[in-house]
């Protein structure tokens, strides 16, 4: 009996902590989404870092879970998207031109989760890669949606990657180095 109690509790403490990463996830987007740092040439959302960072600190699930909170959130009309509630809330919000990129932070933080657990990456050259790679899923669905609204070829490219690029480059070595920094961290008080 003492051992069905002490699982339970057990699984009942990882729950909660669980959803409380999820939720964390999800203000840190929002707060990543309403703060926007001055940057040539176009201002820089946090977003991209963020979608990043939860993957590495949460995993592949709930890194992932935690966007998908987010975007949850904003479906039922909550303004955490960015320029909303000025630009509108809800599902008219995620359909329009940025709407592709809302579900590449999913996909953002479940790469970076997934390849930073798959590969045991410590080096922030590797955690680079990971973030890179992380960020570039970004653009994949970002892209295509917006494709699909002002046409592909060069102004895709003008209008949704390249003004964009720099600052994503900026954050991904940013999480890049958070992350090796909190594994030195934690690998040495392991210790």
């Amino acid at each position: 009996m003492q051992n069905a109690t002490s699982l339970s509790q057990s699984l009942s403490g990882g729950l909660v902590r669980s959803f409380g990463a999820i939720v964390l996830g999800s203000v840190l987007m929002t707060l990543a989404a309403k703060y926007q740092v001055p940057f040539y040439p176009v201002p820089m959302s946090l977003q991209t870092l963020v979608a990043i960072g939860v993957g590495f600190a949460f995993g592949p699930v709930l890194g992932s879970l935690s966007i998908v909170f987010y975007l949850v959130e904003g479906a039922l009309g909550l303004p955490v998207f960015a320029n909303a509630p000025e630009r509108g809330i809800g599902l008219a919000y995620m359909m329009g031109p940025t709407g592709g990129y809302l579900v590449g932070f999913v996909l953002a933080a479940a790469t970076a989760g997934l390849l930073s657990r798959r590969f045991r990456v410590r080096r922030y050259r590797s955690a680079l890669v990971v973030a890179l790679s992380a960020g570039a899923m970004v653009y994949l669905p970002g892209l295509a949606w917006l494709g699909s609204m002002i046409g592909y070829g060069r102004t895709l490219l003008d209008a949704g990657f390249y003004p964009f690029l720099p600052g994503d480059l900026i954050k991904a070595g940013i999480a890049a180095l958070v992350y090796v920094q909190a594994m030195r961290i934690r690998d040495h008080s392991k210790a």
